[in-house]
């Protein structure tokens, strides 16, 4: 619907610079006053202006269009690199409190096997054949 809308202004600012400038030209239209722009004369009809002033309105649309396109791509990545910020922190924050709850459980068997907690060799401290050599 917006893109309807826009395009409809759109052909009526077309329709009213080639009237302006349509209707502003010939001799009885001519500029009577120099006029000069970055040392260029401007020379000819009020039509002739006014074309110009459509071409510079023209160029500085579509520079402004340009630096808000701009401005809004920085503002979504800047908005992507936050959420995914968030979303490590609490992925971070999740593996902290499985590996939180890991070593509150081999506390607890380690307890449980030797009767004192923290007391014993570890599991890693072990070897894995000992229980073989005990029997022998």
């Amino acid at each position: 619907m917006i893109i309807i809308i826009g395009l409809v202004i759109l052909i009526a600012a077309v329709v009213a610079g080639l009237a302006g400038v349509l209707t502003n030209s010939g001799s009885g239209h001519a500029l009577t006053h120099p006029f000069a722009v970055f040392g260029y004369h401007v020379t000819g009809s009020t039509g002739t202006l006014f074309l110009y002033g459509i071409v510079v309105g023209a160029l500085a649309l579509l520079g402004l269009s340009l630096l808000l396109a701009g401005a809004r791509r920085t503002s979504r990545r800047g908005r992507e690199a936050r959420r995914g910020l968030t979303e490590s922190r609490r992925e971070t924050a999740a593996v902290s409190q499985d590996r939180d709850d890991l070593l509150d459980q081999r506390e607890t068997v380690r307890a449980a096997t030797t009767g004192t907690p923290g007391d014993g060799p570890a599991a890693s401290d072990v070897p894995a054949d000992a229980g073989q050599l005990a029997e022998k």
